[in-house]
């Protein structure tokens, strides 16, 4: 077999492998998991993750989820918790610790301390009847065949599987939260994700310059007008109305036509009922419509007047790209 080939098999076994591990979890969804659910929507805490090596890991991917999603969370490394770290433990936190065997002596250590303290304390575990397991109020069955490692050792399908557990068990308690897209924007103001769910037209027009002549203005003065305001267009407005825009395109085309341009007007080069959008709609959707259209510029409109311009540059500018 070629070296190409045996790569790319490998490859396509590992996730094959990974893939079941996770359809497998779908037999594990059970009471324990319905009743973690609901213990964390009635806490009045936070829900503390704890695991050592690659579970500590996925605990803290497992956190940065719970967190953005409207459940508060925080990480303790399972080692550093006996060093100090347990003061991260406040008397209403719920507890799930991450652990493939259950049995790593770091848990061991660990897990009578947090009975110690009260806390409800969830395993998730890919052994039922490991030490972690037996004295933990839920357990969280992440059980898979084997790794996708060709050792069998490296933690492969059972560290997918501990991160499709979280992410299930997230998604249901954003469910139950009702956590809407509102809610996630303002966890994610800094991300081009979180731009997009609250970033509006009037957030970025203002600082644009608002190009615009009149229908009867010479096409020289047009020219001066879209040149000097660096927008590639200029809109047409008559009386607080929109009549149309004119664009770096409609003045080559013009002149591509015309061999004289005295006498021309706006009017005559203008196109008419150009794509607008009002100042309140969300910058994505000026971006979708600038695609759909294959534009660069859109008119600003507020209560149907002309108000300003904005140009797919300042989208890229903003991130929304």
């Amino acid at each position: 077999m070629k070296k190409a080939d045996k790569i790319k098999r490998l490859a396509i076994e590992t996730l094959e492998t990974e893939a079941a591990s996770i359809r497998k979890l779908i037999d594990y969804i059970n009471d324990d998991f319905t009743r973690c659910v609901e213990w964390i929507l009635a806490s009045k805490g936070r829900v503390v993750v704890t695991g050592v090596g690659k579970s500590a890991i996925i605990a803290q991917k497992m956190v940065a989820t719970l967190n953005s999603t409207g459940t508060p969370s925080i990480f303790m490394h399972a080692a550093d918790a006996i060093h100090g770290d347990l003061g991260i433990i406040q008397r209403q936190d719920l507890i799930i610790c991450i652990s493939k065997s259950g049995d790593t002596p770091e848990v061991k250590v660990l897990v009578p301390l947090l009975h110690a303290w009260g806390n409800q304390l969830v395993a998730m575990t890919g052994n039922t009847t490991s030490y972690l397991a037996k004295h933990a109020d839920l357990v969280l069955n992440t059980w898979v065949e084997k790794e996708a490692c060709p050792n069998n050792l490296a933690p492969t399908s059972s560290s997918t599987a501990q991160l499709a557990m979280g992410d299930a068990l997230a998604v249901c308690l954003l469910d139950a939260r009702g956590f809407s897209s509102k809610d996630f924007a303002k966890f994610h103001p800094g991300g081009a994700l979180g731009k997009k769910l609250y970033l509006k037209v009037k957030d970025v027009y203002p600082g644009n310059p608002a190009p615009h002549v009149s229908p009867s203005t010479d096409v020289r003065k047009v020219i001066v007008e879209i040149t000097s305001n660096r927008l590639g267009a200029a809109a047409v407005v008559e009386r607080g109305e929109l009549c149309g825009i004119i664009t770096d395109g409609d003045l080559r085309r013009m002149l591509l036509n015309r061999k004289v341009i005295d006498g021309l007007t706006a009017r005559d080069v203008m196109s008419p009922a150009p794509k607008s959008m009002d100042k309140d709609t969300m910058a994505v959707d000026a971006l979708l419509l600038m695609r759909e259209h294959n534009i660069s510029q859109l008119i600003i409109t507020e209560k149907g007047k002309y108000v300003g311009m904005i140009h797919l540059h300042d989208l890229v500018r903003e991130g929304i790209i």
